[in-house]
């Protein structure tokens, strides 16, 4: 574990990084102003609105400062691997390497925690869209009913422009939030000039007693509070982007102290104007055009968290199909220079029918803050249980392990409670979704495992190879051919059937293997693995991390320079094309079977994967029976 080295580079880089960071890190939770303060005032009963305010604000405060400050920034940033973050991370730096098909309960865990990061995709744009368009209401109530339809043409629009890339409007994105996060700091510094007693909620014991005092329903408060950081995970899971210090000075310096401002700002207004039902965030601004031009700039912001959002489930559906937990999709790169800029077209469009159809059913951001916060908290117990097998693999003595992570769970577990009170009022929505994703990457994974079990595990050796490549009944013909093995031993089946089927074998064989090793990516150094199998075959290994994409063509050219007698480009590629039937022997339930047939009927073909030419492909089909 340590602090990524590749982002330690001159100031004016650091400060790039800093305003990049402001932009895609703190997109979530620079919104959550939007709707927090709101709803914490919700949970107070109505005869004790102003003595529970210096409670709800201390409550925000050190929540902000145990979750995301101490929490993340301080120590869960610290646990990198090879400079990434994520759940995918974690379960590298925990030390489990899955092999095809092995579903521990490790395992398990950290993808229910990545599937519910899923669901927190689906809400995220939609109420942090309708809480910024629910602005023009403050403004003019007559303009109550064009909010829904609105917010469904900013998230279409939203969608829509996802094929072009993020790398165009991405350097607009740090400016504004800026200019969002120092809006934030300064209407809020104007309420608190005029009422400074409200910093009196620094002090812990008014959260306490807030708790304490039984006139509040802690489970509804807390549920509430959750609001304030439901981007917290967005720290950890984009390290990769912008490394530990951009992400810390970015936090420390602009992101913490403008919310704390814009909350402490908000309870001063609701204090000096007791029983006004305006949403306290817009109402910090002076009505007109102060307060048009503050829901416009809450539009931007709104729309910039979830681009954030949208394109780290891009990424973590990368990571997911590259570790084999999701078939094959389409991935698309979006920027020549920029390897993480990618655009899958079946996840864009998933999210945008899910999430525009969320915002019509729940048509307001009060009523989707009721099925808010399930997953995020559920997502940050997973974390920290991940973390703790982190620190003891890095050999953290269980005294200075234990009591960390126990304050972690103690406080995630509270949260995570707290929130399950809303699973009747829409909080199955996002325990909905994660179940169907943690569903499809169980089948897949398992059916994988099934096959390769079943089919793969017999394989003929490299002697038995030999001696048919030998044998006078095969003809060897000019040329190269490819042949894809999913196991780097062995010889595949489809160069098998090819010699029962044809009777003749190419002059220069390479037999291809790529794997995902649980690493962010490969040093070049380690890509490559090529021996010499005999009779003009050859074995070719190639490893890639979860965050890379495979290419075989320039495998193959850089085995060709270590010796290997075959022209890529000239070169034929088979593959075995499974058929997959039900009705076999394998102990996967019957309704697996079935869905992992229909996962694996809609899977990229792996030509596509592989970025190879079309018409250098050889399909042979493979029956399974499962």
């Amino acid at each position: 574990m340590s602090q990524p080295t590749t982002h330690s580079t001159a100031s004016p880089a650091r400060l790039g990084l800093v305003v990049g960071a402001l932009g895609v890190v703190f997109g979530d939770i620079g919104t959550s102003p939007l709707y927090t303060f709101r709803e914490c005032l919700a949970a107070l009963p109505a005869g004790e609105r102003d003595a529970g305010i210096l409670g709800v604000l201390s409550l925000v405060f050190w929540a902000l400062f145990l979750v995301v400050t101490v929490k993340y920034v301080w120590c869960i940033t610290r646990s990198d691997n090879g400079g990434e973050g994520g759940i995918f991370a974690l379960l590298a730096l925990s030390g489990e390497k899955p092999g095809a098909g092995k579903i521990t309960v490790w395992i398990l865990l950290l993808l229910v925690g990545a599937a519910l990061l899923y669901g927190d995709g689906v809400i995220t744009p939609a109420i942090s869209v309708l809480g910024a368009v629910e602005g023009l209401v403050t403004v003019n109530p007559g303009l109550a009913h064009w909010v829904v339809p609105l917010s469904v043409l900013v998230l279409f629009a939203l969608f829509l422009c996802q094929r072009l890339g993020t790398g165009s409007i991405g350097r607009v994105f740090g400016p504004l939030m800026l200019l969002w996060f120092g809006t934030l700091a300064a209407l809020g510094l104007w309420q608190v000039v005029h009422h400074p007693e409200v910093l009196a909620a620094l002090n812990p014991l008014h959260a306490v007693r807030l708790l304490a005092s039984g006139q509040v329903h802690i489970a509804t408060m807390l549920g509430a509070i959750v609001l304030a950081f439901t981007g917290a995970e967005a720290l950890y899971s984009d390290l990769g982007h912008f490394g530990r210090r951009a992400i810390a000075t970015g936090w420390y310096s602009v992101a913490m102290p403008a919310l704390v401002l814009s909350y402490f700002g908000q309870g001063a207004w609701a204090l000096a104007h007791p029983g006004d039902p305006t949403n306290p965030f817009f109402a910090l601004a002076p009505g007109g055009w102060p307060r048009l031009a503050l829901t416009g700039l809450s539009v931007a912001a709104a729309v910039i968290a979830s681009q954030a959002l949208i394109t780290g489930t891009f990424s973590l559906t990368r990571q997911a199909i590259h570790l084999g937990f999701l078939p094959r999709l389409a991935v698309r790169h979006t920027s020549a220079a920029i390897e993480g800029q990618i655009y899958l077209p079946f996840v864009n469009a998933s999210l945008a029918v899910a999430t525009i159809w969320v915002t019509v059913a729940f048509r307001s951001s009060t009523a989707l803050a009721s099925a808010y916060g399930i997953a995020v908290t559920g997502t940050m117990v997973v974390t920290t249980i991940a973390y703790f097998a982190v620190l003891r693999r890095a050999r953290w003595s269980l005294w200075r392990a234990v009591p960390l992570c126990a304050l972690f769970l103690a406080i995630d577990t509270a949260l995570f409670t707290a929130n399950l009170g809303k699973i009747k009022e829409g909080g199955w929505l996002p325990l909905a979704i994660g179940l169907g994703v943690l569903a499809i990457m169980h089948t897949w994974r398992t059916g994988k495992g099934e096959i390769v079990r079943r089919v793969y595990s017999n394989e003929i050796t490299e002697e038995e190879l030999r001696t048919m490549a030998r044998s006078r009944n095969v003809a060897r013909v000019r040329g190269g051919a490819v042949f894809m093995a999913g196991n780097p031993r062995g010889t595949p089946l489809v160069l098998v059937h090819h010699l029962k089927a044809n009777r003749s074998l190419h002059e220069h064989v390479a037999i291809l293997s790529v794997t995902t090793e649980p690493v962010p990516f490969v040093a070049e150094a380690d890509r490559l693995t090529i021996s010499e199998i005999g009779e003009g075959c050859w074995r070719v290994v190639g490893r890639y991390g979860y965050m890379e994409s495979p290419d075989a063509g320039a495998l193959l050219e850089a085995a060709r320079a270590h010796g290997l007698p075959l022209k890529p480009a000239a070169a034929t590629y088979y593959f075995n094309h499974e058929m997959v039937v039900t009705g076999g022997t394998s102990p996967m339930p019957n309704w697996q079977k079935h869905l992992y047939g229909i996962l694996s009927r809609n899977a990229r073909p792996a030509r596509d994967y592989f970025r190879i030419a079309p018409s250098q492909i050889v399909e042979l089909g493979l029956p399974i029976q499962l």
